[in-house]
């Protein structure tokens, strides 16, 4: 569950290392995010010489979170960490690389071109 300040990595190559939440889109009311939830976010940490600067105000997918993820088979997938990646405009990636493993339900979300740039689906 990502909620508001909540400070996550980013796995992708796009120049940011880490970022802090501060709207979880998806209404009003809607307090936490899981995986495939976008979040606006702030950048906290970043590469030098690199597209995303420090302060910099991005829109993130949630691509893993330490709260289970309950599937209809009845299992339970769990990650180590909380880790986004940096989405444009067009909800496309800014990144060429996405690092680690992502879920498969990312792609039933509607995310296709972020479950093709990972290294592992899971």
């Amino acid at each position: 569950m990502i909620q508001e300040r909540s400070i996550l990595k980013v796995a992708d190559n796009s120049g940011a290392r880490l970022v802090r939440c501060f709207r979880v889109l998806g209404g009003s009311r809607k307090r936490y995010a899981h995986i495939g939830d976008l979040i606006i976010a702030s950048v906290q940490t970043a590469e030098p010489r690199k597209a995303i600067k420090k302060k910099d105000v991005v829109t993130a997918l949630v691509v893993r979170t330490r709260k289970p993820l309950r599937r209809s088979d009845g299992t339970q997938l769990r990650f180590d960490d909380n880790a986004v990646v940096l989405l444009d405009e067009k909800r496309e990636p800014r990144s060429t690389r996405v690092f680690g493993p992502i879920p498969r339900e990312i792609k039933e979300y509607g995310f296709e071109t972020v479950a093709t740039l990972a290294e592992e689906i899971m």
